[in-house]
C-alpha cells in the first residue's frame, strides 16, 4: 500500500484530456479579436517577449514578439534551485509552438498541460484562463499563429522537490464548453474581463506561500519585488474610500486612456519610478470594456486597505471618455 502510494506520487501525471482536433479558423475578425485579447487583456507578451526596461510598465519589444526566454524566475529572484523561463509561443517549429496543433495550444492555455501532457507551472495563469470563452481562446490561437517565427530555445525548467511533484496534480481538464459572457451585461462582462485579465490575482494580498488571503479579494497590498526597481504594491481597487470609492466612471477610464497618448507611449522613465502594472497595454482596452470592469468592481465587497502607491509619472490630461457616464449604485457600506 505504502509503495503503491509512493509510486503514484513519484510517477503520477496530471489529469489530462485529449486535445481537440479542431483547426481554428483564422478570419480577419478572429485574428483582430485575438490580437486585442493578447495585447490588451491577457498580457501574454509581457511574459513571452523581451521587455523594454526603460519604458513605463516594461512593455514588450516588438521585433521578437512571443519569442520567450527573457523573463525567468530563478536564483536571481531569490528562488534557490528553481528556474522557469517563459517559453517561445511563436510558430517556430523547432523552438516554439509551430509543431503543436491548435487543440494542443488551446488546451495548454486553459488546462495547463503542454503538447506532451506535462503540467505547466501555474505562473502561467491557466487557472484564470480556464474561464476564457471557447470563442475567445480560438481567437487567441488565431492571432498567435500570425506571429513571425522566432528561433529561440529557452532553458529547461528546474523545479525543486516537492514542488516538482505538486505541480503535476494542479491542472484540471475542462469538462464542459465555456460560453461567451453577455457583453450587454456590464457587470457579468466586467467580471469576465477581470478574471481572465488577472486583476484579482495581482490586486489580492497573499500569504508567505503566495496563497491569496480569503476575503481580501481586490483589496491590494500584494508586494512585487524586483532587483532593479525595488518593491511595488498593488492598489486597492474595491469600492472603499481607500480604494476606488471616490473615482467616477469617467475618472477610472481616464486613468487608463492617459497612457494611450503617443508621447506617453514613447516616454522613458528611471528604473526607480517604474511599475509592474502594464499601463501602456491597458490603455488599448476598449472604453466599453473599461466601463464593464468599473461596473463589476463597484459590486465587490468594499475593503479597507491603505496602500502606499508609487507616484505615476506626470501625464497629459486624457481626453474625455466617449462613453456616457452610466449611473452606478452606491458602493457597499464601509466595513
Amino acid at each position: 500500500m505504502v509503495l503503491g502510494a509512493s509510486a503514484f506520487v513519484m510517477l503520477g501525471k496530471p489529469s489530462v484530456r485529449p486535445a481537440s482536433a479542431e483547426a481554428v479558423e483564422k478570419t480577419p475578425d478572429q485574428v483582430a479579436r485575438g490580437e486585442y485579447l493578447v495585447e490588451h487583456v491577457l498580457f501574454c507578451m509581457d511574459c513571452h517577449s523581451d521587455r523594454q526596461d526603460n519604458r513605463y510598465g516594461y512593455p514588450p519589444k516588438r521585433d521578437r514578439l512571443g519569442g520567450g526566454g527573457s523573463l525567468c524566475w530563478d536564483e536571481d529572484m531569490g528562488l534557490k534551485g528553481f528556474k522557469l523561463c517563459a517559453p517561445n509561443i511563436t510558430s517556430d517549429v523547432e523552438t516554439g509552438i509551430g509543431g503543436w496543433t491548435d487543440g494542443e495550444v488551446m488546451r495548454a492555455i486553459r488546462e495547463g498541460v503542454n503538447k506532451h501532457g506535462t503540467a505547466l507551472f501555474p505562473v502561467m495563469p491557466y487557472t484564470e484562463y480556464a474561464s476564457l470563452a471557447d470563442d475567445d481562446v480560438r481567437a487567441v490561437v488565431a492571432y498567435l499563429r500570425t506571429l513571425p517565427p522566432v528561433n529561440n530555445k529557452v532553458p529547461e525548467r528546474i523545479l525543486p522537490g516537492p514542488l516538482n511533484i505538486i505541480v503535476r496534480f494542479m491542472p484540471k481538464p475542462l469538462d464542459a464548453p465555456v460560453p461567451q459572457p453577455d457583453r450587454n451585461d456590464p457587470v457579468a462582462y466586467g467580471k469576465y474581463l477581470t478574471t481572465v485579465g488577472g486583476c484579482k490575482s495581482c490586486h489580492t494580498p497573499v500569504d508567505e506561500q503566495h496563497r491569496p488571503l480569503p476575503g481580501r479579494e481586490f483589496s491590494g497590498g500584494q508586494t512585487f519585488e524586483h532587483k532593479v526597481f525595488g518593491n511595488v504594491q498593488s492598489a486597492n481597487i474595491t469600492p472603499h474610500a481607500t480604494g476606488l470609492a471616490n473615482r467616477s466612471q469617467a475618472e477610472f477610464i481616464s486613468l487608463f486612456k492617459a497612457f494611450a497618448d503617443p508621447e506617453v507611449q514613447a516616454m522613458e522613465v528611471k528604473h526607480e519610478n517604474n511599475t509592474v502594472m502594464p499601463w501602456l497595454a491597458l490603455s488599448g482596452m476598449q472604453e466599453q470594456d473599461l466601463v464593464a470592469v468599473y461596473a463589476y468592481l463597484r459590486t465587490v465587497p468594499a475593503l479597507e486597505n491603505v496602500v502606499v502607491k508609487r507616484p505615476r509619472p506626470a501625464l497629459p490630461e486624457a481626453p474625455a471618455p466617449a462613453v456616457n457616464e452610466a449611473p452606478t449604485e452606491a458602493p457597499p457600506a464601509t466595513p
